[in-house]
């Protein structure tokens, strides 16, 4: 009887704990979200943002709730006085403070103030972050990762801008909005319908913000891909920039350009129908030549962020 045949060639390698992907695979264009996700992940784990972010709470909160004193002591204490311990304080005093002095009407002021003040703590945050949001990714190498799947550089860029925009609206606009939907259930419905062109203008003010100030950090994190030198650049362009513009504003109003953080604060009057005279200080340049120069740097940066990322070696 013969001896059984034995296999001695070497077992495969079982494959431990890997099971094949069963989902739909779907287009590039859900990479974008997933992108988006991720730096937007970064922006919340960070901890040293949650001061910041607290900040702008308050602002807010001092917004809605002084805005709705301002609709109760017009409606609830017309011609009534005001007792502040011995002082007795007209009504009519304290209306006319949170109307004209604090600008806190439901008009074009209140949601230009609050965009702006809360557009100050979106300007540090992002400053903070360009180095985690895009800096890193050239820094230590992770871009030739995303672009060896199957999305295009749009997709990568798309990504990152669309998580700064949502941040951005969630800090801004947003804001703002819930401050417009408070004022009209408080004070009348009509109100929607009335000033229904500040919500556009709500809007159009917090995509401004994002445009200019997403495409201007990818642009300055691509290139200087650290925190502390894209800080110092964030200072000179908003900070540095507006005292020489005040400066040689006194020869010529249109030196006030070299100021991005003025040029988007006109652009916001302009969305918000404010009349030009309250806008201080007075001496401005018109709100086409701010538009013009805002359009003007982002196809600069959109221009450098698709050379830059095109010298990037992939390897599939």
């Amino acid at each position: 009887m013969s001896a059984p045949v034995t296999d001695n060639r070497p077992a495969a390698p079982a494959l431990l704990s890997y099971r094949p992907w069963r989902g739909q695979l779907r287009g590039p264009g859900h990479g974008v979200w997933a992108i988006a996700q991720v730096a937007l992940l970064m922006l919340l784990r960070r901890r040293l943002f949650w001061g910041l972010y607290g900040f702008s709470a308050m602002i807010f909160l001092f917004f809605f709730y002084m805005q709705y004193l301002h609709v109760w002591v017009d409606k609830q204490l017309a011609g009534e006085t005001v007792s502040l311990g011995p002082i007795a304080i007209p009504a009519s005093e304290i209306r006319n403070f949170l109307a004209q002095g604090l600008e806190l009407n439901g008009s074009g002021f209140t949601y230009r103030n609050l965009i702006s003040f809360e557009g100050y703590i979106v300007m540090i945050v992002l400053a903070l972050a360009g180095s985690v949001i895009m800096g890193n990714d050239f820094r230590f190498g992770s871009l030739p990762f995303y672009l060896s799947k199957p999305l295009h550089r749009w997709h990568y860029l798309f990504g990152k801008f669309l998580a700064i925009a949502i941040f951005t609206n969630l800090m801004t606009a947003l804001p703002a909005f819930i401050l417009y939907v408070q004022y009209g259930l408080i004070e009348s419905w009509r109100y929607y319908y009335e000033r229904a062109a500040l919500l556009l203008g709500i809007f159009g003010y917090g995509m401004a913000l994002s445009l200019v100030l997403g495409l201007l950090l990818l642009a300055t994190a691509v290139w200087l891909k650290r925190t502390v030198p894209l800080i110092m650049v964030w200072t000179a362009i908003f900070v540095f920039a507006r005292m020489l513009a005040d400066m040689l504003a006194r020869f010529d109003p249109r030196w006030r350009l070299v100021d991005i953080w003025n040029d988007l604060y006109l652009v916001g009057n302009w969305c918000l129908w404010m009349p030009r005279n309250t806008i201080r200080p007075g001496n401005q340049p018109a709100y086409w030549q701010a538009a013009t120069v805002l359009a003007a740097l982002c196809i600069v940066c959109l221009l450098y962020l698709n050379r830059r990322i095109q010298a990037v070696e992939i390897v599939t």
